[in-house]
């Protein structure tokens, strides 16, 4: 408190000397400015008459070691400069105090001269003549008035700190001296050193009789809350007025990675983050505080809840909850619908973009088929991706609408490879499918989107000449699903993040391979659905492996009733 009173002191003296100091040099600058206008202006008047009848040599004279003095023409053409010379000067007749003075008026103009590079004020006067008389004189700028004051101001400001400082550091002791030696352990209103102290004291003082109490009914209490708390998988925390943990469980204990038993301690100095101190100084002031705080690589919903005795405050409870799976799937929920917002902007606006070409009549007739197959091409791209997002949403939210009923997967396998024929054969890949019938309980339309999916990688990113091997049987462990391919592979560290939604290992190639980007998701999803297990194998420049393992479980008899 001595310390703000000082700085408040302190920076409030210095603050005023500044302002006023500011305002004073405000006034000044344009003070001097428009006086050494006036004085011009009493000099043209002086020297008109010579100019008309003396001419550039009275103007040489009169000008030597003073203002700048130009003759200019009614044309604008300078006559006579004292600085420069003539021949060398551009015309004058667009400069503001000429155009003035040739309509008979008094010309008066504040600019920065590119002659001299110093800002300047111009008066110029019409001679009798039918010439112009201008008289241009060096303004003192403003940053040069200010460093002109610079060493005064200086001296002032430092003389005033010293001062200030010493009356604010004298002011500041004397006024929180007494404060400083109340005994706040045994307050007592009547030896409040202020009279507006008293009743503070009263307060503490009928607190600290309060909280005694308080503390005796919540240890009384404390076995009750034990009883009830150390089944939550919630943490819990109950602390006093000071914010000292009164008691606590052991789920609190193990969001908050506690090597020793928090009790007794004050939740302020158990050394964890500012984010979880923060709310629980609001709760101890007698705010409700809801916060999301990061906890030991954990996110942790924090409730700290003040509790009040009639007006007082008795203390604080404090409830964490592991948010962390939750706050997951939020950040992947915001992900997708960023990357459905992605997906879908690029498809509509090459559609709308093909749509107002051909409207505004710029494509030629001859082109129209061809315009016209872009659009079905991305309106096809869009229900793909649309179809695709429905179909994630329905394996997501578990409501898929198809009854499981038993399905070949050779079947799936041979629908797959017929399907992409053309587009194996377009790529030079060659497609086989081998093994044999395996019947299981599935949804033979979600088991064909994943086979259609991992055969349509398979060649989309094989080489030429290269194969797509695709296999249906049963092992020791269950039915199992195989397609193998002898492409471009897939890095090790990108294996556990291909079955994300929109995720790319070569996001520079995307756009010419094609695809939506959910097609592993799809697998991942509907591998889940089935209750089967998804086995990745794949080295850079050899090929890729995916395997489906089904459940023994899944598993029908080879005819099925």
């Amino acid at each position: 408190m001595t310390k703000r009173i000082f700085q408040s002191i302190l920076l409030v003296t210095l603050a005023s000397l500044a302002v006023s100091l500011a305002f004073f040099t405000a006034i000044l600058f344009p003070y001097f400015e428009n006086r050494l206008a006036d004085e011009l202006a009493q000099e043209l008047a002086y020297l008109a008459p010579g100019a008309v009848s003396g001419g550039s040599e009275y103007l040489r004279q009169a000008g030597a070691g003073g203002n700048r003095l130009t003759l200019i023409a009614p044309d604008g053409s300078v006559l006579f400069d004292t600085t420069a010379d003539p021949a060398g000067l551009e015309n004058h007749a667009d400069r503001q105090e000429v155009q003035q003075a040739l309509a008979g008026q008094a010309g008066r103009s504040v600019r920065y001269s590119k002659t001299l590079d110093k800002k300047t004020i111009n008066c110029a006067l019409l001679l009798s003549d039918g010439n112009v008389l201008r008289v241009s004189s060096t303004q003192y700028t403003g940053f040069a008035l200010l460093l002109s004051l610079i060493q005064p101001m200086l001296m002032v400001l430092a003389l005033t700190a010293v001062l200030a400082g010493l009356y604010a550091y004298r002011l500041s002791r004397r006024l929180t001296r007494p404060l400083n030696e109340i005994d706040l352990e045994h307050p007592q209103p009547s030896q409040a050193p202020y009279e507006e102290l008293a009743p503070l004291l009263r307060r503490l003082a009928h607190q600290k009789r309060q909280i005694k109490s308080q503390m005796q009914e919540l240890q009384r209490q404390q076995q009750q809350f034990e009883a009830i708390t150390e089944n939550m998988q919630e943490g819990f925390l109950v602390l006093d007025a000071a914010g000292s943990v009164l008691s606590h469980n052991s789920g609190a204990a193990r969001l908050l990675n506690l090597s020793s038993p928090p009790t007794g301690k004050n939740a302020l100095e158990l050394g964890l983050c500012e984010e979880f101190s923060q709310p629980v100084r609001q709760a101890l002031s007698g705010d409700h505080v809801e916060s999301l705080i990061p906890l030991h690589g954990r996110q942790c919903q924090l409730f700290a809840n003040p509790v009040f005795q009639g007006d007082q405050l008795a203390g604080t409870v404090l409830v964490l909850v592991d948010v962390t799976e939750q706050q997951q799937r939020e950040a992947l929920r915001r992900e997708f619908s960023a990357n459905v917002s992605h997906e879908l902007k690029t498809p509509l606006t090459s559609i709308s973009g093909i749509a107002e070409i051909m409207r505004g009549g710029l494509v030629p007739p001859g082109d129209v088929p061809h315009f016209a197959g872009k659009i079905y091409d991305e309106s096809q791209r869009l229900i793909q991706l649309v179809q695709d997002i429905l179909r994630l949403s329905q394996l997501d939210e578990d409501s898929v609408l198809e009854k499981p009923q038993p399905v070949d997967l050779m079947a799936c396998l041979r629908r797959a490879a017929d399907q992409l024929a053309p587009a194996a054969r377009a790529q030079n890949v060659q497609l086989a499918v081998r093994g044999g019938s395996v019947w299981i309980q599935g949804v033979a339309a979600i088991l064909d989107e994943m086979v259609f999916n991992l055969c349509e990688n398979a060649i989309k990113y094989n080489r030429p000449g290269g194969s797509v091997e695709l296999w249906a049987g049963a092992d020791v462990r269950g039915p199992v699903l195989t397609v193998s391919d002898t492409g471009i592979g897939i890095p090790p560290e990108h294996h556990a993040r291909v079955f994300e939604r929109f995720y790319r290992v070569d996001k520079s190639h995307s756009k010419e391979i094609g695809g939506t980007g959910l097609g592993l998701s799809i697998v991942k999803h509907g591998a889940a659905f089935h209750h089967a297990q998804v086995e990745l194998e794949s080295t850079p420049g050899v090929g890729t492996t995916v395997r489906l393992l089904f459940p023994a479980s899944a598993q029908v008899p080879a005819e099925p009733l």
